[in-house]
């Protein structure tokens, strides 16, 4: 993909997007953000301090964290090529997560030099919560139909980390309000 005109036309385009959408340097440092991007992320990314990222925390879709430096849009940086059918989750700072589909492309001028990337960045939280409890119901199925206890306790402890991960979805981190 070749990179945006210097102007500042592009920006103008981005920032009327709905949906989150953010730019690296060839090193991988945020160099710009939508609002979409920042009321996704629950927080105002930091020039020179924020790289790879607008998120605070992110996490695979076992649950599992996953640093900054291997995110997708890292690899996008490193190897200067798109990646993409990932599905990451992204933990706000008051706790709450999305599950979301990056789509980091690789920026290059004419003459074919890198020049950073772009990502737009996709809310799938409600279809990864429900696949994550329909994962969790084939687990505890495959558990009954198995004779092995060893088994059938892994399967069920499988099954509970994906409700766990499917609850932590989209939940606000916020306090409920007893009306």
């Amino acid at each position: 993909m070749t990179a945006l005109s210097t102007g500042n036309e592009w920006r103008t385009i981005l920032d009327a997007l709905p949906v989150p959408v953010y730019t690296t340097d060839p090193e991988g440092g945020v160099t710009y953000w939508n609002a979409a991007c920042v009321e996704f992320a629950g927080r105002e990314p930091q020039i020179g301090r924020d790289r790879w990222c607008v998120t605070w925390q992110l996490y695979t879709m076992t649950g599992d964290p996953l640093r900054h430096e291997d995110c997708p849009m890292a690899q996008t940086v490193k190897q200067q090529s798109a990646v993409r059918d990932v599905i990451a989750i992204a933990e706000r700072p008051d706790g709450s997560r999305l599950a979301f589909k990056p789509y980091p492309t690789p920026l290059f001028d004419p003459d074919g030099t890198f020049k950073g990337a772009v990502n737009i960045l996709i809310d799938v939280t409600e279809e990864q919560s429900d696949a994550l409890y329909e994962q969790a119901e084939r687990c505890r199925r495959l558990a009954d139909a198995l004779y092995s206890r060893e088994s059938s306790t892994v399967l069920e402890g499988m099954a509970t980390r994906f409700e766990q991960t499917a609850l932590e979805l989209g939940k606000s981190g916020k306090p409920a309000v007893d009306g």
